[in-house]
Formats: C-alpha cells, sequence, structure tokens
C-alpha cells in the first residue's frame, strides 16, 4: 500500500498501517519528512507524487490501495489523484482540506474521501454529547456508533429495534453481561449495556437522544 504525501495526517495513516501490519510505502517530496520516518516504514522514498516516471519506478501503478494525504497544495493533490485514476487503483482514499477540494475530488471520481479536521470534529462534538462512546462517519452521511443504551430503552426488548429498528436505524450489536453478540431481538436492554447502531447520522442521534 503507498501513502503519497507525509505530513502529519499521512505520516499518522502510514505509521498506523505499519502498527495494523500492512507492508507501507511512503512517498513525499520533503527530505525532513522522509528521513522521519526512514526505517520505520517498509519503503520510504523522497519523490515528487505528481511525476508519473518517478512513481512507475515505485510501483505505484501496480498497487491496489493508494492513499493520497496531499492537502496542503490543491494543485499537487489533483494532479496526483488524477495520476491514481490513470493507473486504475482499485482502492483510492483522498484527504480533502475543505469543501471546495472535496467537490473536485468528487468530480474527478474519487469515492473514497476523507476531511481529517471536520471528521475529528464532528467525533469529538458526539463523544461530548449524549451517551456516545465513540462516533465513526462512514460515508455520505452514515454513521456507526458505540453508546450506552438511552434510558428509554431500559426494560425493552430489541425486537423491532434489532433489523429496521427506530427511525430506520440497525442494532449491528449490543454488549450485555460483559460480552458482545448479534442481537436476535428478544433480549431485554439494561442500563449497563451497550449497542451498537448503525445509520444515517441523524436517524442515529435520534435514536441515541434521551426521553
Amino acid at each position: 500500500m503507498a501513502v503519497l504525501g507525509l505530513g502529519r495526517f499521512g505520516r499518522a495513516v502510514a505509521l498506523e498501517l505499519m502498527d495494523s501490519g500492512v507492508e507501507v510505502l511512503g512517498v513525499d517530496a520533503d527530505e525532513r519528512a522522509v528521513q522521519d520516518l526512514n526505517g520505520r516504514l517498509t519503503h520510504v522514498v523522497r519523490a515528487d507524487a505528481t511525476d508519473e516516471e518517478a512513481l512507475r519506478q515505485l510501483s505505484v501503478h501496480e498497487m491496489e490501495r493508494v492513499v493520497v494525504a496531499i492537502g496542503g497544495d490543491l494543485a499537487d493533490s489533483i494532479l496526483t489523484v488524477s495520476l491514481m485514476i490513470r493507473f486504475g487503483i482499485d482502492h483510492l482514499w483522498a484527504k480533502a482540506n475543505d469543501e471546495r477540494h472535496e467537490e473536485i475530488l468528487r468530480q474527478l471520481g474519487v469515492e473514497n474521501l476523507i476531511h481529517p479536521e471536520r471528521d475529528m470534529g464532528r467525533r469529538v462534538a458526539h463523544l461530548v454529547s449524549n451517551s456516545v462512546q465513540d462516533f465513526v462517519a462512514v460515508e455520505n452521511g452514515f454513521a456507526m456508533v458505540r453508546a450506552a443504551a438511552p434510558r428509554r430503552f431500559y426494560g425493552r426488548d430489541l425486537r423491532g429495534l434489532g433489523l429496521a429498528g427506530e427511525a430506520g436505524v440497525r442494532v449491528a450489536a449490543m454488549r450485555a453481561g460483559g460480552s458482545w453478540r448479534y442481537p436476535a431481538g428478544h433480549e431485554v436492554v439494561g442500563p449497563e449495556d451497550t449497542l451498537l447502531p448503525i445509520g444515517s447520522t441523524r436517524e442515529v442521534e435520534s435514536f441515541l437522544a434521551e426521553g
């Protein structure tokens, strides 16, 4: 897997992938960024990510998964993403700095967009409100949340919530008695239980609202 752009975001992604056992090729034009990760990634190379020949020499065109983590220079981001599309990369992720950047990348055909600042802001906002323990924005307003069961669910079973669910939310799993399980619908929710609902962000928020 290749990570193109080793700024703060790209560096964090590359190191996390390495910790997960994924072999990573890191590419950046900044010598300091490359030296900082020397020996910490499978391969790390100083190169211009907009240079097609340089990327071909690194076999980036043969990779199935690439993260374009370039955000500071809009032109470089667009050129690099365009190259990845030309290479026919099967799984492409790209960082977007703002809505304009995101719109341009979508027009190029990128489906997997990462907006670190916005996504982190949303996550923190959900973590400090209500009973949310973790919040993951999946894509296009879709979210998965780990949260303590709302009080209004105490004493109620999950029938009707585990499949279609309230407001179209599905309860993918629940933690009761110290272990996670797939809900069958008959489980009664208690004050110590944790739910894993998934659905549109608004529907999940409504699902978890106290009342």
